[in-house]
């Protein structure tokens, strides 16, 4: 079958579905639109047709788009209309997610599955009413129990709402966290004497660098003679250099 013949098929099959259409859905549904045909649509064809269509609604002249969120293919309108659309819906459509309920979700969608307990033991607070928000959102769903842990406890996974939610296809299209790190390393600022006091520090400072190299040299005129008496190399020079007042003429 020629792809300008299920490209239209396509289009309106993501146009009117309620949810995200996988190219394996559309694939199937496409097949069954022309069920009396010999030659049936491939996958392939469905994916190059995908594309396609994609280009097409790149352009400038849409205002919306056909791309991969929420687990499969939907028709979502550009960012730049974002402020145009947000009016349909007011406070409504401007709420958010509390930083509890972020920073939750944030645990259960690189780490799930995951319980309660261990989303707890993570943000060192009780997490009932996070999950309970995020469970009437459907941002997250139960995955199963986790079978190996005592008491065999729920266990949480993020929902194909929470994917759709940030405009991603599958959890691995979420920012690795050694990426997320790595735009909050902050490089360590250099300190100086200077930054603490308006006094000239450095002058103060070499000052102190002269005081203790005289000290030194003080210290090195230092020594004792034969009685064991500490005197000063400079001062025994000197005296005996100077004549006594008994050589000195009257």
């Amino acid at each position: 079958m020629e792809l300008s013949q299920i490209i239209p098929h396509i289009e309106v099959l993501i146009f009117a579905s309620e949810k995200p259409l996988t190219s394996l859905d559309i694939v199937e549904l496409i097949n069954n639109t022309f069920g009396f045909l010999e030659e049936r649509t491939t996958l392939d064809q469905v994916e190059s047709a995908l594309e396609g269509i994609r280009e097409k609604y790149d352009s400038e002249f849409y205002p919306f788009e056909v791309k991969q969120s929420g687990g499969g293919w939907q028709f979502l309108t550009k960012p730049s209309y974002h402020a145009t659309i947000a009016q349909l819906n007011g406070d409504k459509f401007l709420k958010r997610l509390s930083n509890a309920a972020l920073e939750t979700l944030a645990i259960i969608a690189y780490k799930q599955p995951i319980t309660k307990g261990e989303i707890e033991s993570i943000r060192g607070v009780n997490s009932d009413y996070s999950i309970q928000k995020l469970l009437e959102k459907e941002l997250i769903l139960i995955s199963g129990r986790n079978e190996n842990m005592p008491g065999k406890p729920l266990v949480y996974a993020t929902s194909r709402n929470f994917m759709d939610y940030f405009g991603i296809n599958t959890p691995a299209d979420l920012p690795k966290i050694r990426e997320v790190l790595a735009d909050q390393i902050v490089e360590g600022t250099i300190i100086k004497p200077e930054d603490f006091t308006d006094a000239p520090v450095a002058s103060e400072i070499a000052e102190e660098t002269e005081k203790e190299d005289s000290t030194v040299a003080v210290i090195s005129d230092l020594t004792v003679n034969e009685e064991g008496e500490l005197i000063i190399k400079d001062e025994e020079e000197t005296a005996g250099e100077e004549p006594s007042k008994e050589d000195s003429p009257e």
